[in-house]
């Protein structure tokens, strides 16, 4: 059978452990009896406890010595203090330490069976509260990642099995197909999330300046250094390093990062001081590093060290299935973000979108919803206007066409858009009036008068 809670009992007189042992044993606990501090704390970082209760008056040390070891051990575990003599004074002191009650000498049964009980329902509603916590984080963040396409469900697989974990993470996919929200999750999901995820773009910070961003800098070590501070490696310590665009970092850096890899140390530029890390490296890139190794752009022994669980992140082409739940996301997204009253995308707008083929994947899609919203002035969004690709076959004024969408390349005449979209809506519409001006979002007449000018 269960106990209730595992209670370590810390007092000098052996009546006292007796008796309570016995009244709390009858009601389902599990109590250990020690009779000194030194004792109390070598079993509770042994064998821990739920429950602590200690006397404030021991033969080696003071109890408040077991209520200030025993929350740096383990900050969850509830503390009662017993006192004596009918003074509370220290006892008040051990409430301000953390201890969660007192109880006063001599014993009564019913006030220590009311502290006790209070104090284990206690931690079990805090224990509760962070496994909820937890559950709403994990669901939130596998959520962030849309999909149910195969490839997706095999991405969110694998992250959950290694989320948990403490292992080097690359993760592989062209522009614009999540590989940022993938590493925040991975974050999100593992033991480190109550700490920060730090990131650093390789592309998008000067050669240069990369070192000093990464490594952080000490006052004086080169012109303009006012003052020390500290790097992206410091400020991630104890939590995660996300590494974007990492084939970007030139080979001396590199070496530099690896050495940080092996050894879980570091200095800051113009120090000597050794800083030790603990800290999880996710990393990114869009580049086939494989190939960069083969032209000597980027180090094998990094790649290795990087590359212990390897991600590679679908393009939206190869996932048309998840476009309308991508679109459907975003529409609410930033509807309420524009305070917008757009709810839905029409049939034929949609049919636009999964023609598409998307050559900035998740991020364009993203992107052209914004800019519909934007601009939209009914509920329904009627069609889009898309980028062009960089290859395929250019219709007179640039526009293609690709089934029952229209790619529109940028900086065409907005008078040109309006007649290409009317001309390729009626002709989906079999040339229906009424019905084109309906998914257009305009009267007939309007249509007509736009169709003829």
């Amino acid at each position: 059978m269960a106990h209730k809670a595992d209670i370590l009992l810390v007092d000098d007189e052996e009546a006292l452990c007796t008796a309570a042992e016995k009244i709390l044993a009858k009601e389902g606990y599990r109590v250990t009896c020690v009779h000194t501090a030194g004792d109390g704390l070598a079993r509770f970082e042994r064998d821990s406890a739920d429950l602590i209760i200690t006397d404030l008056a021991l033969p080696d040390q003071a109890g408040l010595e077991v209520l200030r070891r025993a929350k740096e051990l383990r900050p969850a575990v509830e503390v009662i203090v017993i006192t004596g003599h009918g003074t509370v004074e220290k006892a008040v002191e051990a409430m301000r330490l953390g201890a969660y009650d007192f109880i006063e000498k001599p014993l009564d049964r019913s006030a220590l069976l009311k502290a006790v009980a209070k104090a284990v329902e206690k931690q079990r509603l805090t224990a509760e509260n962070l496994r909820l916590r937890d559950a709403l984080q994990q669901v939130r963040g596998e959520e962030s990642l849309i999909g149910n396409s195969d490839p997706m469900i095999a991405v969110k697989k694998l992250i959950r099995q290694i989320a948990p974990t403490d292992v080097s993470v690359l993760i592989q996919g062209e522009s614009g197909t999540g590989k940022e929200v993938v590493a925040d999750i991975i974050h999100a999901l593992s033991p480190r999330r109550g700490n920060a995820i730090v990131k650093i773009s390789c592309a998008a910070i000067p050669e240069t300046l990369l070192e000093s961003e990464l490594f952080g800098y000490e006052r004086g070590a080169f012109t303009g250094a006012a003052n020390t501070k500290a790097g992206k490696l410091e400020l991630a310590d104890g939590g995660s390093l996300f590494l974007d665009e990492i084939a970007e970092m030139s080979p001396q850096l590199q070496a530099k990062l690896l050495r940080v890899l092996q050894d879980g140390r570091f200095q800051r530029l113009g120090s000597t001081r050794d800083i030790q890390i603990d800290l999880r490296i996710i990393s990114a890139s869009h580049v086939d590093i494989p190939q960069a190794i083969a032209d000597k752009k980027f180090r094998e022994d990094l790649y290795y060290r990087l590359n212990v669980v390897h991600v590679t992140l679908p393009p939206l082409r190869e996932r048309p299935e998840d476009i309308p739940l991508l679109a459907s996301h975003f529409l609410q997204k930033y509807s309420v973000r524009m305070h917008k009253t757009v709810r839905a995308i029409a049939p034929a707008a949609l049919d636009q979108l999964l023609a598409h083929p998307w050559p900035g994947n998740v991020r364009e899609l993203e992107n052209a919803i914004q800019r519909a919203i934007a601009v939209a002035t009914d509920e329904t969004i009627a069609a889009f206007i898309l980028c062009a690709p960089a290859t395929g076959a250019i219709s007179a004024g640039g526009i293609q066409s690709y089934g029952s969408s229209v790619t529109i390349p940028v900086g065409t005449p907005l008078e040109k858009v309006e007649e290409r979209l009317i001309a390729e809506t009626l002709a989906q519409c079999g040339g229906d009036k009424d019905k084109a001006a309906k998914m257009l979002g305009v009267s007939a007449r309007t249509l007509y008068r736009r169709a003829v000018k």
